[in-house]
């Protein structure tokens, strides 16, 4: 009898380590190399001249994720020499050696410098669990992993990826909702980049309970990763996206304020909060309808009585400037004549048990089903059940609860779900399971819509999902610590390809003080997404909701956030190009600077590349800052500073520490109560003097459709040239025409009276400038006056918007 060497190999006692083994056989092919053990087989295939994929496997064919990875390798010259028991492998970006006693790799930069290198270990397997073990080199320090509490500098700790629903999660705590396995590590050689691609429950230990080496291991699947080496941090994240993909390009409204409660309900509940932010003048575009607004918690259904008439409600709304995104959660109520469910049974759409019965678990309605979104089948039915929705006039869809999450925690992992026709199990396919929940919401609200951008908010996720999602950080707490830690939640997503990501502002579970809540909507304005979210049975926690003084510090930063939409509406369309965040860690630009991880200022980050924000508790009233590499102008005032030291900074509650970097360009518009009203037609360009200069690129669309694809859209490079004291703006690309007609520009720290554009001579005017509106003095007994910054005599360029290349001089 032959027994197949899989079985074989599987047969042999597998409780204690079993390494891969010498290698007995190898050859070259197209796109790198493969070969095998008595063991295990491996394949390595080179993608890029800086990407190289490493797959081992003890089975006769490799497993491969269908979800993740959207490309295929290019076509990259590369050598392959074998050499005293060694291979070594070389591109144009990465040298590779392998050890063909162990199948042990190395990993070098086109100098020859040590990236990063197998442990002796190397690749192993206790039972079905298989491990990659890494040498750690001197101070080496790793970020990234996605959705993960803790440091920025992950060093010390281990964290497991299992997609998990986590009320009220500790700061500290893991696993969380989404699973990204790809980290970076970082030493005095360079940077590196590795993506996991295996969506089993994966351990990434840094350094916990061990000084010998880090390591990489799942409970079952193949070993297959993507070890990424570019020149710097910011090149690898944007090779990690070639590999995963990016985002589209949102709708602007999502750019918005976005106010959320679990729930509001009735309608008329709704319109007073719509009104109110009208009536107050706080500008906000979204207004959410949590799971109230369901009839008995079944998706595809509005509550007859607390919405009897959804279609007019979200029309009135409209007129108001607002758009509304629902809450659908994937539990379907096993109730007969309940139409979600008899057609997920009759179509066979729902995730079954082995023997092909029905999988149920307690979610909101009762007792559920599952749609099986790793089925087409399904996600083309849940696209076509998206109909509901979106002939009520709803605009974007919240994916809750997708982990997937049921009461008591603990989903059997013997349910089986079709994995695109492959077949899995539980453990294999949770993880991807809220990524294809959010991909089938993406997918329709094209088909119902496919004339606009789709949006959709997702809690689960996997590698990838920035394609399909944008993301929220769950379940947080109204506490100090939460806000500051979901700034890094936020930050480690940008360094994993999530850029469109925020949290509940104000905190979900508990009451946030006063205090807090005006200091986190002061952050929560320097972030990608931009939400406030509160819990049933809580006070009331609308911007308005916590007294007159925090009412207009909200309504100040809520105003600067719609002020900064063309810088930031930019900034997405560039992220959406190379994968590079908007709230970005110090670690990607400041990557040798040890500074930037330590404790105290590890959750500085810069946003739309020309802000450092320095996030700060709202119990302090002085706080230290750490200025990096470069000088810095403190916005609200000018005051500059220079970098690579750290200074302290008063921060009053209406003032949250924000830097613009010397050199920068950015774009401001006038005042609007909605992405939906006019702005006054002027573009307002900030330039701020430095030792170096920069690039702004602006951009321009209709904002929602999809037109920009096919070339309607403005494109405009401006870049400030500090050494021959030049502003240039080329000429746009694109047919959109621009919604400005004017150019009102602003000199930051320069002292020219006088500029010229071509012979003609200009002389600049001044003004006193405030990015901030002065608070009202409400009780002047005490006497304790708001502080007021103003930049006095703030000299600008007021002109007709050029569509030619056009040069400013004389800029000193």
């Amino acid at each position: 009898m032959n027994i197949p060497s899989s079985a074989s190999n599987l047969s042999r006692n597998s409780a204690r380590h079993r390494g891969f083994g010498k290698i007995t056989q190898w050859q070259q092919t197209a796109v790198g190399l493969e070969g095998k053990s008595d063991l295990a087989q491996f394949r390595i295939t080179i993608y890029q001249d800086g990407i190289i994929r490493i797959q081992a496997s003890r089975f006769d064919s490799f497993e491969s994720n269908p979800y993740s990875v959207i490309t295929s390798p290019d076509q990259v010259k590369f050598s392959l020499v074998e050499k005293d028991d060694y291979l070594h492998l070389s591109t144009a970006g990465i040298m590779m050696s392998l050890d063909l006693n162990s199948f042990s790799l190395s990993y070098f930069d086109s100098k020859g410098n040590l990236i990063n290198a197998d442990d002796s270990l190397g690749v192993s397997w206790i039972g079905s669990e298989v491990t990659s073990y890494k040498q750690v080199q001197k101070d080496e320090k790793f970020i990234g992993l996605g959705e993960k509490t803790g440091n920025l500098n992950r060093s010390g700790r281990a964290y497991t990826n299992w997609n998990t629903d986590y009320f009220a999660y500790g700061i500290g705590d893991d696993p969380l909702y989404m699973s990204i396995p790809f980290y970076m590590g970082i030493h005095d050689n360079g940077a590196y980049g590795i993506f996991f691609d295996n969506t089993h429950k994966t351990v990434f230990n840094f350094g916990a309970s061990t000084n010998r080496f880090v390591y990489f291991s799942a409970e079952d699947g193949d070993l297959d990763y993507y070890f990424i080496h570019q020149p710097t941090v910011g090149e690898i994240i944007s090779s990690y996206t070639w590999l995963t993909g990016r985002m589209q390009m949102p709708p602007k409204w999502a750019l918005g304020f976005q106010q959320c409660r679990y729930s509001y309900y009735p309608d008329s509940e709704v319109y007073t909060v719509a009104q109110t932010f009208r009536d107050k003048k706080m500008p906000a575009d979204v207004i959410y309808l949590d799971i109230h607004h369901m009839e008995g918690y079944k998706v595809f259904t509005f509550d007859g009585e607390k919405f009897p008439d959804p279609k007019s409600m979200i029309s009135r709304l409209k007129e108001k400037g607002f758009k509304v995104v629902v809450i659908m959660d994937p539990g379907i109520k096993t109730q007969k004549g309940y139409l979600p469910f008899e057609e997920g049974l009759e179509k066979d759409l729902l995730v079954k048990y082995p023997d092909g019965q029905t999988y149920e678990g307690q979610v909101w309605p009762g007792w559920c089903a599952f749609p099986d979104f790793t089925k087409e089948e399904t996600r083309k039915w849940w696209a076509e059940k998206m109909a509901f929705y979106t002939e009520a006039g709803v605009d974007g869809f919240w994916t809750d609860m997708n982990e997937p999450a049921s009461w008591g925690q603990f989903t059997p992992n013997l349910i089986e779900l079709d994995y695109e026709g492959e077949k899995a199990s539980h453990r294999k396919a949770r993880n991807v399971y809220g990524m294809q929940m959010a991909r089938s919401a993406q997918e329709g609200a094209a088909l119902q819509n496919p004339n606009k951008r789709p949006f959709v908010l997702t809690r689960s996720g996997f590698s990838g999902i920035q394609r399909y999602a944008a993301a929220w950080t769950g379940d947080n707490v109204a506490s100090e610590d939460h806000m500051l830690a979901g700034i890094r939640l936020v930050n480690s997503l940008g360094l994993s390809g999530v850029s469109f990501s925020g949290y509940d502002v104000g905190g979900f579970a508990g009451e946030a003080s006063k205090s807090l809540f005006a200091r986190w909507m002061s952050i929560g304005a320097f972030s990608p997404f931009y939400r406030a979210h509160s819990m049933i049975n809580s006070n009331d926690a609308e911007p308005w909701a916590f007294g007159e003084e925090v009412e207009e510090i909200s309504r100040n930063y809520m105003k600067l956030r719609y002020r900064l939409l063309p810088t930031i509406y930019s900034k997405f369309y560039s992220s959406s190009s190379s994968g590079l965040p908007l709230a970005e860690s110090l670690a990607v630009q400041f990557t040798q600077d040890q500074n930037i991880y330590h404790t105290a200022f590890q959750n500085q980050y810069l946003f739309c590349d020309s802000f450092l924000i320095a996030p700060v508790e709202s119990t302090k009233e002085i706080t230290k800052v750490y200025l990096p590499e470069g000088e810095w102008y403190y916005l609200f005032s000018d005051h500059k500073h220079s970098g690579k030291q750290t200074i302290y900074q008063d921060c009053p509650l209406n003032y949250l520490p924000v830097y613009v970097k010397a050199g920068q360009v950015f774009a401001l518009q006038s005042d609007v109560e909605s992405t939906e009203y006019a702005h006054d037609g002027v573009l307002r360009i900030h330039v701020y003097k430095g030792k170096t200069g920069s690039e702004y690129l602006h951009y321009e669309d209709a904002g929602e459709g999809m037109e920009y694809r096919s070339g309607e859209f403005l494109k405009r490079l401006i870049r400030y040239d500090s050494s021959s004291g030049t502003l240039t703006f080329e000429k746009p690309e694109g047919s959109y025409p621009s919604d400005f007609k004017k150019l009102k520009i602003y000199f930051h720290g320069f002292s020219s009276n006088t500029v010229k554009i071509g012979a003609e001579e200009f002389h600049l005017k001044t003004e006193d400038f405030a990015f901030l509106g002065k608070l009202t003095e409400f009780d002047p007994l005490p006497e304790q006056d708001h502080p007021y910054f103003k930049i006095k005599n703030l000299p600008f360029l007021e002109l007709n918007l050029l569509n030619e290349v056009f040069e400013i001089e004389g800029l000193n």
